[in-house]
């Protein structure tokens, strides 16, 4: 046993230790400064060929001011909602940082500073790194901070350093960015506001930031803002920081903040490709948007610039020459485009919109919302192929398989009996017009884009395999209508052009999917940033299932809807698609080398709710085979210049051919490639729907949500092209910023991809 004076000893010189472990420690570290930590960094963007993109600084939106420029009111309503006792306390709160230790202990992240004091000190740190050493070496600097600076020059300091969302930097950048004065002149109920906006901006600017996390939308965003600019007032007034009548005039109304403002270089696509490899950086990585406004990173893209600009080009051209802005139905008319490549997912040319310089802050693009109609149907078919029918279940369907393609037809459930809507009455589904077109090809629906066929063909493949056959091309779940009803089959579902695109892109590659990507590399000081790695190529369908598909989209460019895109002059497959109401209309189509999605719809820029197009460029109704068309052969005129005609695998025969009554029957030996000359069979063009035997449908029912309808059979109405019968109602996501934004293309852009 050892000796209690050799113990002792021990003790003493472990104390002795520790006690100059700390001095020497505290001694050591310096205290921040709030200017160095405001010197700006740019963050730059590279185009695919390595060449400079754009250089987004965050100097212009950081500027320090002193204690006397802001305003007691801001000070107060700081020290009121995140740390009462500041002007009494140590600067240090030894209990938060017992939690944070335990719980990186656990494996868990580090909770932030709980002091104003603690908070600056982790405001200046360019390293966010969640370690037992940054934590100590923050307590370190926090005590001798305590010491050393008087309470208003740390208080100066917080304010200064602060995120307060928007790339802003400090009080004075947030004052500007948010209510367009300097610090000096906000009043208490902005100050209020901007203490809120602490909390954490994604989720408390009432813009929305739904781009970053699908809860952050400018509906919840605002909720949780008011709430909290009117507790802290509450608090300001409870501690005596306001007067009965000031806190009276303060809470009176939410103050008006200013919407989102285009930045130094951010003009025409620039602004929708930083906005789509920012999201993908922020949700491939570990990097906080905090972090990565603070700039100092280099960004290296997917983007062709080349094939951009074309894209831009040929929608400015169309637009140009089908659109008046001073006609009324012409106005609030919109755009998107996405180009994918197929087998890889490099999203290689966006089109997000008229520009942030313009006013509008929405990517086109990455948007959800937008119902993408009988492009679906594509969809439906790879289904039946893959998973035959409830009566011959693993069979493929051949596309030379018989459906009825009249007008207003009951939609029968599994077992034979009709489909009804909730009050019980029978749900009909409508074509755009009273054609008769009989037993046709489910080629031939595809060709002339019948809803009829493809709504009873996913009724009897099932609802759930058309989903998850989309899924697996690569479609989003989050994007797909929830209820399985008969008109999911033609396209109540709102992916983005960029989804869109990149699941035309499996059809493409003989099945091969591979998630849309926008950046392929994330520097700092020059060390990678994990986290880039190419999506994985799988394969998502059967090629021989993929190629059929392909065929028959082939036929709808050679003879039916989307006979525009024969102007390419080179083999192409794609599918046309409008909604009901005629309030949006798509065209996909791809090469072998490019699959590119296009849609146009028009917006009520108040409350962004989808408008009818019926009249839009002086015609009836806008059809997906029209202008979406007409742009995307435009636009793959210039970006497929001078490469080869690479044609498509052969299609061989797939499946059996089956009637709607269920009989399997020998396929013939027919090869199945698209004709060269157009069939006698009719384009769909604008006319009435055949007139039902009930009464009209009411509003909901008009959308064609069969479930919905309740008025003696509700009907699902065709679009213009036999597109979708639903229209959903739009969630704007921000009002002045993200209009229908759900990051969708999260995955290249936003939360997902």
């Amino acid at each position: 046993m050892p000796s209690w004076k050799l113990v002792s000893g021990l003790f003493i010189g472990f104390v002795g230790c520790l006690v100059a472990a700390v001095g020497i420690g505290f001694a050591m570290v310096q205290i921040p400064s709030e200017n160095i930590a405001a010197k700006s960094q740019n963050n730059v963007y590279y185009w695919a060929d390595k060449s400079q993109m754009v250089a987004t600084g965050t100097g212009v939106n950081r500027q320090n001011v002193t204690i006397d420029k802001i305003p007691e009111a801001m000070q107060w309503a700081v020290i009121s909602a995140e740390n009462k006792s500041f002007y009494k306390d140590s600067g240090v709160d030894p209990m938060g940082i017992a939690r944070a230790l335990a719980n990186m202990a656990r494996g868990g992240q580090t909770q932030g500073g709980s002091t104003i004091t603690q908070q600056f000190v982790k405001n200046t740190y360019l390293s966010q790194d969640q370690t037992v050493t940054r934590k100590f070496k923050e307590m370190f600097i926090s005590i001798k901070v305590g010491t050393k600076l008087k309470k208003p020059q740390i208080l100066q300091g917080y304010l200064n350093t602060s995120y307060f969302g928007r790339g802003a930097y400090g009080i004075q950048a947030a004052a500007q960015t948010y209510f367009g004065v300097d610090a000096v002149d906000l009043k208490p109920s902005q100050c209020a506001f901007l203490a809120a906006l602490l909390k954490g901006p994604t989720y408390y600017d009432p813009a929305g930031n739904a781009d970053l996390d699908k809860a952050a939308t400018p509906e919840a965003n605002r909720k949780r803002s008011e709430e909290r600019w009117s507790w802290i007032l509450s608090e300001m007034h409870k501690d005596k920081h306001l007067t009965d009548t000031e806190y009276q005039e303060a809470g009176k109304k939410y103050p008006t903040v200013e919407g989102r403002k285009a930045t130094k270089g951010m003009t025409g696509q620039i602004s929708y490709l930083v906005d789509t490899a920012k999201k993908y950086v922020l949700n491939h990585s570990d990097i906080s948007e905090a972090d990565f406004d603070r700039g100092g990173y280099q960004i290296y893209t997917t983007f062709d610039k080349k094939k951009v600009n074309a894209l831009s080009a040929a929608v400015k051209k169309i637009q140009k020459q089908r659109l008046n802005p001073k006609r009324e139905l012409d106005k609030y008319v919109q755009f998107g485009a996405a180009s994918v490549k197929p087998e890889n997912g490099r999203i290689e040319a966006l089109y997000g919109g008229d520009g942030y310089e313009n006013g509008h802050f929405t990517n086109n693009a990455d948007t959800s919302g937008v119902p993408v109609g009988s492009t679906w149907k594509p969809f439906v078919l790879a289904a039946a192929m893959e998973y035959g029918t409830y009566k011959h279940p693993g069979t493929p369907v051949s596309p030379l398989s018989k459906y009825n393609g009249n007008d207003h037809l009951k939609v029968l459930n599994s077992d034979g009996t009709p489909y009804l809507n909730k009050d019980n009455s029978f749900f009909f589904q409508n074509n755009e017009g009273p054609r008769k077109w009989g037993y046709i090809t489910l080629r031939k629906a595809m060709e002339q884009s019948i809803n009829t066929p493809f709504v009873q063909l996913g009724m009897d493949v099932g609802m759930t395999h058309v989903r998850d056959v989309a899924k697996s091309a690569g479609i989003l779940p989050q994007s797909m209508s929830v209820d399985l009803n008969p008109s999911f089959a033609i396209g109540t579902s709102t992916p983005s052009a960029i989804r869109m695109a990149d699941a035309y892109a499996t059809f493409a590659a003989s099945g091969k999917q591979a998630d849309p990507y926008s950046v392929t590399e994330v520097k700092k000081s020059g060390e990678d940033q994990p986290g880039f790695e190419k999506p994985k190529v799988k394969q998502a369908m059967d090629a021989d299932i993929a190629n059929n598909v392909t065929n028959v989209l082939e036929n709808v460019i050679q003879n039916g809807t989307g006979t525009n895109a024969k102007a390419l002059g080179r083999t192409a497959a794609g599918k046309t698609g409008t909604t009901d109401k005629n309030k949006s209309a798509w065209f996909v189509g791809y090469t072998q080398q490019l699959s590119t999605s296009v849609t146009m719809f028009r917006e009520n820029p108040k409350d962004h709710e989808l408008l009818s197009m019926n009249g839009t460029a002086g015609v009836d109704s806008i059809h997906g085979g029209d202008i979406p068309t007409l742009v995307w052969t435009e636009y793959m005129k210039a970006a497929l210049k001078n490469a080869n005609d690479t044609g498509f695998p052969d299609a061989p025969k797939l499946g059996e051919i089956q009637d709607e009554a269920g009989a399997p029957s020998p396929t013939p030996s027919v090869t199945i490639t698209p004709s060269q000359t157009p069939s006698n069979s009719p384009s769909p063009t604008p006319s009435a729907t055949s007139p039902s035997p009930s009464p009209s449908p009411s509003d909901s029912c008009q959308f064609g949500w069969g479930n919905n309808c309740g008025n003696n059979g509700g009907t699902g109405n065709g679009g213009t092209d036999g597109g979708t019968t639903p229209t959903p109602s739009v969630t704007d996501t921000t009002g002045t910023g993200n209009t229908r934004g759900n990051g969708n293309g999260g995955i290249f852009a936003g939360q997902n991809g």
